[in-house]
């Protein structure tokens, strides 16, 4: 009877702790996660095995070995050197520039005409004020891919055709198949010369950071206005000059139907620029008016009282506080513009998702270009968040102060 008895004590113990374990909210939250995990991994390989399968039993090669093919067809245009001989890889490549070409000067105009919208809400005009708000609330509302429609046919219909071209200046050309322009024949000086602009850029933030420094440590902030004009105009000419000074122009000119020769802005890109740059403008010019609008108005009191005209009580109160409520809400516009930018396909522009869908009809996979297609965006998405979310933490306010 002892022994029963002991051998039910023990029994119970065991089974209190086991329920403890059991009932501990960590063990728990652990348990569960690991679970979680689990289900999530066994549905992936339940789907990328019936994939595989479905793919092996209808004969369609699966794998990324078709990048390195010929593709075998044409692109109106691109950024890089790319022929119909080149490979997929090389296509797609191409598509890739093209999307990043528009959306960064996309991302550039939209964030200037944004800001000037918002600041015009706010104007004491009557006028001007309405103006932009008939803007902004007419824009927002109106689906990008109809605007996208709207501004291909009006440049198609609007614009001559080649041989009716206008013709503002000699050897400019605008009509409606783009607007072609004289550009240098392309040599080393000319890449020399973008090297020297670029280099006056860092030696320009290099001298205001300086010039920055000396002034909070003596009240006087030295020139940089002058050396700043001074290597942005010597410094590319001085190396264009090293590397031969080239001078070498393509002219366009009419042969047939259609213009040869220079460098062009096609109907399509023109389109799709215009029309992401005014779309996006208008989210901006929101955010920067309610930006402005967070800033307290007693700043805009004190900078008006010690007679700062309203221009510099814009531009050196107001919009630099304004910053930091800016910043946040504008990477998400910078991320709609750059993903916007698949919509080019609707138009016939060739960025990343119209090269992609090309190759996919020639080759049938479409798996590996649809994850192509995936794994880009999401790249280039996270690259514009960190860089706006190390932006944000470099102007943010440490201890009370910049």
């Amino acid at each position: 009877m002892a022994e029963q008895n002991s051998s039910r004590g023990t029994g119970s113990t065991a089974g209190g702790r086991s329920g403890s374990f059991l009932n501990d909210t960590r063990v728990r939250a652990v348990l569960y996660q690991i679970l979680t995990i689990g289900a999530v991994v066994a549905i992936a390989a339940y789907l990328v095995n019936n994939t595989l399968t479905n793919l092996a039993a209808r004969d369609i090669a699966t794998g990324f070995g078709f990048l390195e093919r010929e593709a075998g067809f044409d692109i109106s245009e691109s950024v890089i050197g790319y022929t119909p001989a080149d490979t997929y890889g090389r296509v797609l490549l191409a598509g890739l520039m093209n999307t990043l070409k528009v959306s960064v000067i996309g991302i550039v105009l939209a964030t200037l005409l944004g800001t000037i919208v918002g600041i015009a809400r706010l104007s004491n005009n009557w006028l001007v004020a309405k103006f932009a708000s008939v803007y902004v609330e007419g824009l927002r509302n109106i689906p990008l891919l109809l605007q996208l429609f709207f501004w291909y046919a009006l440049i198609q219909t609007a614009l001559p055709h080649p041989r009716d071209a206008l013709q503002p200046l000699e050897g400019f050309f605008l009509s409606n198949r783009g607007f072609r322009f004289p550009y240098p024949v392309w040599e080393t000086g000319w890449t020399l010369a973008l090297v020297g602009l670029a280099l006056a850029a860092v030696a320009t933030w290099w001298l205001n950071r300086r010039a920055g420094r000396i002034q909070g440590e003596t009240g006087r902030r030295p020139n940089v206005i002058g050396p700043a004009v001074a290597l942005f105009i010597g410094l590319p000419l001085a190396l264009w000059a090293v590397a031969g000074a080239p001078t070498a122009i393509d002219v366009p000119e009419l042969t047939g139907f259609n213009f040869r020769g220079g460098a062009r802005v096609t109907p399509e890109f023109a389109a799709l620029l215009v029309g992401l740059t005014l779309y996006t403008a208008a989210f901006i010019a929101e955010i920067v008016r309610g930006g402005i609008l967070a800033v307290p108005y007693g700043q805009t009191e004190a900078a008006v009282a010690i007679g700062l005209r309203r221009g510099l009580v814009m531009r050196l109160v107001l919009l630099p506080q304004a910053l930091r409520v800016i910043i946040p809400p504008l990477t998400s516009q910078y991320l709609n513009l750059t993903k916007n930018s698949s919509l080019a396909i609707a138009i016939g522009y060739p960025d990343l998702v119209a090269t992609a869908n090309t190759s996919i009809n020639q080759t049938g996979q479409a798996v590996e270009g649809v994850a192509i297609i995936m794994a880009v965006y999401l790249t280039v998405s996270l690259s514009i968040s960190a860089f706006m979310n190390w932006y944000n933490g470099h102007i943010a306010l440490r201890g009370g102060r910049k």
